[in-house]
């Protein structure tokens, strides 16, 4: 009887095994892998302004840098923070504080670029609608859209460590 009842715990286990394996497979293959290395620099509208991405916990954050253009900031960096901002899967929304009269507007895809490595320059992009909202000295808003696409910055540490 011991025999029997040796025979049929391996038996169980065994089976055991091989449905938890196919479960742990069926997962993997099903669930895409997510990324965890969204953070980073992207390219804004002009030389030398950008994007800074911070991705913590699932939670977005960030900021943009431009150079001023008005006559009181002509040349000076300017910094819009996000004031609201999400990402779930590839679609990225971000909406910027109010400076200077100029709040921004994303909503868009972060992907990875085919053909690049991590930490090269272009690496992930940004591609979507940005909307700039400007308002006049009567407080009177005007809005300008454009398809954008954003490149990363070439990720310096990551290139190092290769």
């Amino acid at each position: 009887m011991f025999r029997q009842l040796a025979r049929a715990l391996r038996i169980v286990t065994c089976v055991s095994a091989i449905i938890v394996i196919a479960a742990v497979a069926t997962f993997s293959q099903s669930t895409p892998a997510v990324s965890t290395d969204l953070s980073g620099m992207f390219t804004f509208l002009r030389e030398g302004e950008f994007v800074q991405l911070t991705v913590e916990d699932g939670q977005l954050s960030g900021f943009v840098s431009r150079f001023g253009d008005t006559e009181s900031d002509k040349g000076q960096f300017i910094d819009h923070f996000f004031d609201k901002a999400s990402i779930q899967g590839e679609h990225l929304y971000f909406k910027t504080k109010t400076v200077h009269a100029i709040w921004y507007e994303f909503d868009g895809t972060l992907t990875t670029a085919a053909g690049k490595q991590k930490g090269e320059e272009g690496y992930r992009t940004l591609n979507g609608k940005l909307t700039m909202h400007k308002a006049d000295a009567t407080g009177t808003e005007q809005a300008s859209e454009r398809t954008v696409t954003f490149q990363s910055f070439p990720d310096m540490q990551h290139m190092r460590s290769k």
